[in-house]
């Protein structure tokens, strides 16, 4: 165990990428042995809706997948708004590169989540809800299947729980292997039988109008498993953990240049330097630290100079980055970034679902001018085309953020690692490694 890992609420251990297939499923007799379902019990039998929500609210949890937003906040639209009946969606779609925390998190322990998805529900009148995982994770939804099964055997799903007046089905939903899959609209459109595509928001949002136009509450994997030890221990436990502004853990998936590569639990506010060199063991192959990724493929990048940085929404916010799904992808001295950032726009290119026009054509725009510097063919000059072309891309609407997300990392490594797409322009060849860091389990 790492020593800064001692406040782990979530996982029991840190998990090596070499040991992910290896983890061992918690059963619900383990689960329930350990204080699982106590949680749910107090919420349906001494708490009023209200009051969770309430509790939430002043726990400061903050959604985890991504944009950062308070958790008791959202609730609180989902219950205030009004609609036939009421959804409450999981998004365990998990598509960007690099990042396999809900992964980690339904291996290991799937009844925590099961526990605050019914939680959730119960706060904002839901009687029905899924989990949205990606299709290619076969062995994750077999364990959620058979989770929910084992719950529902024990009185925690299904009608009249523990013997209340509140039921709950929850149902598992397959989505395409697709980046744009996991973006909270594309999800209601598969979830009602449609293809993956993002509606435009004003007014689709779902937290007013979702499933069938009617109010669904939609939040990630990691977000609903904190949810049980809230209503156990109390919000006050939950603040003393992390930043202020940022409390509690979060899940990270280190990879990359390390020699460690792995997910790990780690109080928000955790240095970027700590994950790197004590998690990960620090650099690999004896390499240098060029750059960090600190929120994956869809946020810019960090120098050494800013390894100390907090990893938390607004401690990176504040220097041109951002914490996304927290995949910290790490690059050594001999990794080249300009071919980093070619892969990162290749996927981005080919994920985007076409629907919006300067989506389609812009991410397209954006790869052929990185691999024209990338191939050795590039000239000063695309240097700045490659800035306008982030800039005007920024301002263009659109339905989804994959299209911002394809700019930022881009932006940022032309800013802070300019040197070096001039040496590929000057030399008119590539004179790094073209490691490949895009990771697979």
């Amino acid at each position: 165990m790492n020593k800064i890992s001692g406040d782990r609420t979530l996982l029991t251990a840190d998990i090596p990428m070499s040991e992910f297939n290896s983890i061992a499923v918690l059963s619900i007799d383990e689960y329930i042995s350990k204080g699982g379902y106590k949680g749910l019990s107090k919420a349906i039998r001494e708490l009023k809706p209200a009051d969770i929500i309430n509790e939430v609210k002043k726990s400061g949890l903050r959604g985890r997948g991504g944009a950062g937003f308070l958790t008791g906040k959202k609730w609180e639209i989902v219950d205030s708004s009004t609609g036939d009946k009421k959804y409450v969606c999981c998004n365990a779609s998990e598509g960007e590169p690099n990042t396999f925390k809900d992964r980690s998190l339904i291996r290991s322990n799937p009844h925590q989540l099961i526990e605050g998805i019914a939680i959730a529900s119960y706060s904002v009148g839901a009687n029905d809800a899924y989990i949205y995982i990606n299709e290619k994770y076969t062995e994750e939804a077999a364990i959620l299947e058979k989770g929910l099964i084992d719950a529902k055997g024990k009185g925690y799903l299904g009608e009249k729980i523990l013997g209340g007046k509140f039921s709950l089905n929850i149902g598992i939903k397959k989505c395409p292997d697709k980046y744009v899959a996991g973006e909270e609209t594309a999800m209601m459109e598969i979830i009602e039988g449609w293809s993956a595509k993002p509606r435009q928001k004003p007014p689709f949002y779902p937290a007013s109008r979702g499933i069938h136009g009617n109010p669904t509450l939609v939040n990630n994997t990691e977000t609903f498993s904190n949810l049980p030890h809230i209503i156990v221990k109390g919000s006050e436990w939950f603040l003393n953990i992390g930043s202020p502004k940022s409390p509690g853990t979060m899940i990270f998936t280190l990879s990359g240049d390390v020699k460690r590569p792995g997910v790990y639990e780690l109080p928000m506010g955790t240095p970027l330097r700590k994950i790197i060199y004590e998690c990960g063991k620090g650099m690999k192959d004896r390499m240098v630290f060029k750059a960090a990724f600190p929120g994956g493929p869809s946020n810019s990048p960090v120098t050494e100079a800013q390894l100390d940085t907090s990893l938390d929404f607004d401690s990176l916010r504040e220097i041109g980055t951002g914490l996304g799904s927290a995949t910290v992808i790490v690059l050594g001295d001999s990794t080249c970034i300009v071919n980093t950032v070619l892969k990162f726009s290749k996927f981005f290119m080919e994920e985007s679902c076409g629907q919006c026009p300067p989506c389609q054509m812009g991410t397209v725009k954006l790869f052929k001018l990185i691999k024209k510097v990338e191939d050795g063919n590039g000239r000063i000059n695309d240097l700045k085309d490659i800035e306008d072309t982030c800039t005007l891309l920024k301002n263009q609407f659109v339905y989804c953020h994959l299209l911002i997300g394809a700019t930022l990392s881009v932006e940022g490594a032309v800013k802070n690692f300019r040197s070096e797409f001039e040496t590929h322009i000057n030399e008119k060849r590539c004179i790094y490694k073209n490691e490949d860091i895009l990771a697979t389990i």
